[in-house]
């Protein structure tokens, strides 16, 4: 009698309980992204102003940042996620309205923290026009 290794193919999204997690939100003046991440740092869930429908310049308004956040906490609260931590990166126009809408959310916040890489004097500038 021959056996086979029949390895069953199963939907992770539905099976994986997380109780805390690390909400990233990256704005930048063109887009909004938020990525939501376990603990170790794998990615549970994301959405962005362009995934939600918002082309062009509206991808950059404080409502497409809200909506992208929206979006990507309601996947959340199925997955049974209570508490997080929020990273906020960028300087964009959506960064105050994507945190509210988060905080509206229902979740508890343990912190929010900002992550806006500073150069401390970095790069050489390029050199001056001359017309």
């Amino acid at each position: 009698m021959i056996t086979k290794n029949i390895k069953k193919i199963s939907l992770r999204k539905g099976k994986r309980k997380i109780p805390k997690g690390v909400i990233h939100v990256q704005v930048s003046f063109n887009n909004t992204i938020v990525t939501v991440t376990d603990i170790r740092g794998q990615v549970v869930s994301w959405s962005s102003a362009g995934v939600c429908g918002f082309k062009g310049a509206k991808k950059s308004t404080p409502f497409a940042a809200q909506t992208a956040a929206e979006n990507a906490i309601n996947t959340l609260i199925d997955q049974g996620m209570k508490q997080a931590e929020v990273m906020i990166s960028g300087p964009g126009p959506g960064r105050d309205t994507a945190l509210r809408s988060i905080r509206r959310s229902g979740l508890i916040l343990s912190f929010v923290r900002d992550v806006t890489p500073i150069p401390h004097n970095g790069c050489r500038p390029p050199r001056k026009r001359r017309v």
